[in-house]
């Protein structure tokens, strides 16, 4: 997650004042995808999962941030 100017290939969602961008690509495959604020920062789950070994920078296998 970044901060970034829409192109072409990206779909702009406006949710609760907030802008999100994604490319159009990515999403379609991704979906669904869900952004969630927690204490700390944002959550964002999707349908993607990392190849195996997976990544573990947050603590666990599975997770990836």
């Amino acid at each position: 997650m970044g901060l970034d100017d829409p192109t072409e290939q990206d779909e702009v969602f406006d949710i609760n004042g907030f802008q999100f961008i994604a490319n159009k690509e990515l999403i379609d495959q991704a979906q669904p995808v869900t952004v969630d604020f927690k204490n700390v920062g944002f959550e964002i789950t999707s349908s993607i999962r990392p190849a195996a070994g997976g990544c573990g920078g947050c603590g666990t296998s599975s997770t990836c941030c």
